[in-house]
């Protein structure tokens, strides 16, 4: 008999964590509190609201804001992860900070049946949205699950790819989640990231009034470069697009 999305799950969780079962939403909640807000932006994930209209108004607008008018759009970000991530069939997957699985879904059809993806965000209301989405949609090889990205609740060299996309500024330790995205990627596994970057169009001086009042980190151009090599990655890509950055590599220790 052939396993369950969920079976496959549990045998990439922490020995602790392989009982749980799908809540009544849809999804395994292995959360035992909320992770620490940092700021409106990170607010606004965990409303009823921003996760009804996310994935065909909220985040398609809000990424064209930074990323500018002749910035790639959402089907040109899909493209872009999956060739970061060199999917293919019967790979595994992880999409930390999965919001609604708009991407999760997208990676669970480049992995077919025989993989696997997983996404993970650490509110309620984007995986309830996400889990009905996915009654849908007729895939058997995703899961959902409400965990904090930096302190990942699987196991070391869980994955073949992970990907977070429009999320990692939005960590209160970005650093601590890129060193719990290492420990759960296997040898010549690869990482695909789109985040924040800091241009010359935003003076040193104008930084911390954007973060301010966006509450989203603006990382120096090759400050995820640098963390990524240090960390045992190469044939690390970086592709610039307004206030936005796409990175990729390979973890090659």
């Amino acid at each position: 008999m052939t396993e369950t999305a969920l079976e496959r799950t549990r045998k990439l969780l922490m020995s602790h964590n392989r009982d749980a079962e799908l809540n009544e939403a849809g999804y395994l909640d292995l959360l035992e509190e909320d992770v620490r807000s940092t700021g409106t932006a990170h607010d606004l994930m965990v409303t009823r609201i921003v996760p009804a209209i996310y994935e065909r108004w909220w985040r398609p607008a809000l990424a064209r804001v930074f990323k500018g008018v002749t910035g790639p759009g959402m089907a040109e970000e899909v493209r872009i992860a999956r060739l970061l991530l060199a999917l293919g069939p019967g790979k595994t997957v992880l999409d930390a900070g999965c919001g609604p699985g708009n991407f999760t879904r997208e990676f669970a059809r480049a992995v077919g049946e025989d993989g696997l993806a997983v996404g993970i965000d650490a509110s309620e209301t984007m995986l309830t949205r996400g889990a009905e989405e996915l009654r849908g949609s007729g895939l058997g090889n995703v899961m959902l699950i409400r965990g904090d990205g930096t302190d990942l609740p699987f196991d070391d060299r869980s994955f073949d790819g992970l990907a977070c996309f429009a999320a990692l500024h939005l960590f209160a330790d970005p650093m601590g989640a890129l060193d719990e995205f290492t420990r759960v990627l296997k040898r010549d596994g690869r990482i695909a990231l789109m985040t924040s970057v800091r241009r010359p169009i935003t003076p040193a001086v104008a930084r911390p009034v954007i973060e301010r009042a966006s509450s989203m980190r603006l990382f120096d151009p090759d400050e995820i470069v640098d963390a990524l090599r240090v960390r045992g990655f190469d044939e690390i890509h970086q592709r610039l697009s307004g206030l936005v950055q796409f990175v990729g590599g390979r973890l090659a220790t």
